[in-house]
């Protein structure tokens, strides 16, 4: 088919404005899934775009009278109509991960729910592949058009997300797509755009109730509001969190109050993060009404001396802060890694020091907003408590509860000064004693020879606090430790030289290896082995794979499995449905990918095309090694800018807008003359991989603004040199066989699909510097095979 000038000059735009609709939609049901289901099934999405984008090249291979490019405007609009129809049917689709223990149909809902969702990214992969197809020579203007929409999308989201909700921006990202269908589309289609507009408008204006997302009802949220009475008061979005404020008889929050306090608790109020992390602001009223605080096993970090300087990290609700200003500290210091929290604790329950007490409150993840702060702290207090236990999160970053992290604290401890930590007994035992681990190995790497003489450890009926100071607790000290535990009947765990049976008094547990788990793990002589053999992977954590929530040791699943009642709900939680998927789409993946060979069977030239099988993994290794690096970037670039919705949009936009320029610079240049894109990116993949851990570190020092312009600046060069590969392959494709390149499209969106995925698990065990090499690797192979498609074509 001739292809006129003019038709050229409409499909760049219609090509940005797809890709820009189609990233930002797939960002805003990151979003959704972090609000209705669980953060970690982000991962999830990107697999279901890419299989959705694998498809459009399956079924173009198959349905060859598709690849017209006068359809393109129509594909553009099916992909407006299938935005927010795939959205209000997969909210009507039965499937909660949290059932997946008791209703193996579930299974098979995610299954339907993945399938929905990807029709969208289908119609997007069918705009886009239809004009690689009709244009093969216009590849690299595309491709750089494809990329820039997709960079320009992922911008405007994060701008969008302040405005309203995700499911709002949805249905904005719909309209956008319309209206470039109804400028460019023939009679039926703008008909059709403007019909769809109108509809969009009247959801929006009138009926939000409707296309409101459905929450999982076993969320902390769900849960608290299910109580008589429970009402929500407000709800508020920015571009990483939804923060809903409430009032519930659930948020009754003083975690282990001691079982001798008997008065009321003053007022508290509720605030949900993503209907998943529940804190409490506390309204102090009546000084009386805030004794309760004394009580508390938190209140162990002021047992040993009065405190002049406390840092709090995590204050959230604000309990902590009260605790400082209780225990008569003169100057504190809060860091609060969620700034619209920060701000609705301070509008609702703003706390208020006592004349000649400083409080410094700052925003961001404690261990980058120390290293910006003078002086040393008395008290260093880290809570990891909130009203309601949370849900699922073993594939949560916690780049605060590493090594790294210990060391920054530990370093900034007066002389005589406290680290203090505070968290749920979540049976079996594995949380605190990863978190003691790692402690340890902290104190240890920072200089400390006797780290048993520094450690004490205090548990409740339901929380444990362990207390490190950064000397030998003295006999005062552990005096008054006693002291404090038996007047609120408290149990001791460890404290130098506490006697095996002293403890296990007032909370009775079954047997003493809770306390014996302890001694192993603080015993130099015992701990590593005890590391090694334990149920669960308790190993310190650091900064290279900072999982600290995800506990699992393969080779111990079946005693887990028995241990957990013979229920599968706790592996899921753990993130073991990250296999589940992969293997689901891998299967999905491969049959996608296999149904050209099977349809064109009988073509003898298709059979028998020279290079085959190495054109196809070419742009299979593309597809795996894009991914691999975009993901590790991702989570590399999250310890400096602090939040995951800011490390995705400024990883993603400086990738997309590199590779979009990397595809525009490739098209200038004839495909022969440079296909040594892929090795050159592959080397410089390594450099990154050796340099970027330590770059991390450094920009977390800046102020935000500062990071995320350093972060996109690092990351751009490497985005120009992945947008190189795939333009140069397409291009020497389609003066090869412009046929096949359907069926490449559809193998590296399949590819895709697998990528995220398996680069998680890869990072779970071995770190992302790894996947980082992986993904050199990939574009290594890259190399070697484009050399061989160059050969078989005569170059």
């Amino acid at each position: 088919m001739t292809v006129h000038a003019d038709t050229r000059r409409t499909i760049l735009p219609l090509v940005f404005i797809a890709s820009f609709a189609s990233l930002a939609y797939e960002l805003a049901l990151i979003r959704l899934f972090s609000i209705t289901l669980w953060y970690h099934f982000a991962f999830m999405v990107v697999s279901i775009a890419m299989l959705g984008i694998g498809a459009s090249g399956t079924l173009l291979s198959v349905v060859p009278l598709l690849k017209d490019v006068r359809k393109v405007p129509l594909y553009v609009l099916l992909l407006a109509v299938a935005i927010p129809a795939s959205y209000l049917a997969v909210s009507r689709i039965p499937f909660d991960p949290a059932r997946l223990s008791w209703d193996w149909m579930q299974l098979f809902a995610i299954g339907l729910f993945a399938v929905v969702l990807s029709v969208p990214f289908l119609f997007f992969g069918l705009a886009v592949s239809t004009c690689f197809a009709a244009l093969p020579g216009s590849a690299g203007a595309i491709y750089a058009a494809d990329l820039l929409g997709a960079g320009a999308g992922s911008v405007a989201l994060f701008a969008l997300l302040y405005t309203g909700g995700p499911e709002q921006t949805l249905f904005l990202m719909s309209m956008l797509a319309a209206t470039a269908a109804l400028v460019q589309g023939g009679k039926i289609v703008r008909f059709t755009a403007a019909l769809l507009l109108g509809i969009e408008l009247f959801l929006l204006l009138t009926q939000p109730a409707f296309i409101r997302p459905v929450m999982s009802a076993y969320k902390p949220l769900s849960f608290a509001l299910n109580y008589p009475g429970a009402r929500t008061m407000e709800t508020r979005y920015t571009p990483y969190a939804r923060i809903d404020i409430f009032q519930s008889p659930a948020v009754r929050f003083a975690p282990g109050l001691s079982l001798t306090y008997l008065d009321p608790l003053p007022p508290q109020t509720g605030v949900a993060a993503d209907g998943g992390d529940i804190h409490a602001i506390t309204h102090a009223g009546d000084p009386s009404s805030m004794k309760f605080i004394d009580h508390l096993p938190s209140a162990l970090s002021y047992v040993p001396g009065r405190p002049r300087n406390v840092l709090v990290l995590e204050p959230k609700g604000g309990l902590s802060l009260h605790q400082a200003i209780g225990s008569g500290a003169k100057h504190i210091v809060s860091a609060e890694s969620n700034p619209l929290l920060r701000t609705i604790v301070d509008e609702r329950g703003g706390i208020t020091p006592p004349p000649g007490v400083s409080l410094q409150n700052m925003t961001g993840l404690g261990r980058n907003r120390i290293a910006r702060l003078d002086g040393n702290f008395d008290v260093i207090s880290i809570s990891l408590l909130g009203s309601l236990l949370p849900g699922a999160f073993g594939l949560s970053e916690d780049y605060g509860s590493t090594v790294e992290a210990f060391r920054t604290y530990l370093e900034r401890l007066a002389p005589g000064g406290v680290l203090s930590l505070d968290l749920y007994l979540l049976p079996p035992a594995r949380s605190e004693l990863r978190l003691l681990a790692t402690v340890l190995q902290a104190a240890r790497e920072a200089g400390t020879t006797d780290e048993e003489s520094h450690i004490a450890v205090v548990r409740s009926w339901d929380t444990v606090t362990i207390l490190f100071k950064n000397s030998a607790l003295s006999r005062s000290d552990i005096s008054a430790i006693r002291r404090f535990c038996a007047k609120n009947r408290f149990d001791t765990v460890y404290y130098p030289g506490m006697r095996r049976g002293e403890g296990n008094r007032y909370v009775r547990m079954q047997n003493d290896n809770y306390a014996e788990a302890f001694r192993s793990i603080i015993s130099r002589e015992t701990r590593t082995a005890f590391i090694r053999d334990y149920l669960f992977d308790i190993h310190p954590v650091r900064d290279a794979a900072p999982f600290a929530h995800y506990y699992l040791k393969f080779r111990n699943i079946g005693e887990i499995y028995r241990m957990m009642g013979g229920k599968w709900q706790y592996f899921f939680e753990e993130g073991y449905l990250l296999p589940v998927l992969l293997l689901q789409v891998l299967v999905v993946s491969l049959a996608v990918m296999l149904l050209p060979l099977l349809t064109r069977g009988r073509s003898d030239r298709t059979r028998t095309a020279p290079g085959l099988p190495g054109t196809l993994l070419y742009f299979g290794t593309l597809g795996l090694g894009y991914l691999f690096i975009e993901v590790a970037f991702m989570q590399i670039m999250m310890l400096p800018l602090e939040h995951p919705g800011y490390a995705a949009g400024t990883v993603v936009a400086s990738i997309l807008a590199g590779s979009g320029l990397g595809g525009y610079l490739i098209q200038k240049r004839e495909p022969r003359s440079w296909p040594a894109a892929p090795l050159v990116l592959a080397g410089a993949i390594i450099l990154y991989a050796l340099a970027l851990p330590f770059a991390a570190a450094v920009l977390a020092r800046l102020p935000l603004a500062a990071r995320v312009l350093a972060c996109f600046i690092m990351v751009f060069p490497a985005g120009v040199l992945m947008g190189m590969p795939m333009p140069l392959g397409l291009s020497l494709l389609g003066k090869r066989d412009p046929d096949l390149i359907p069926w490449a499209w559809a193998v590296n969106g399949c590819c895709s699909v697998v990528s995220p995925i398996l680069a998680m698990l890869i990072a779970l065990s071995a770190g992302f510097t790894v996947v980082l090499l992986c993904g050199a690797g990939f574009y290594a192979a890259g190399y070697i095979l484009i050399r061989s498609m160059l050969r078989e074509a005569g170059g």
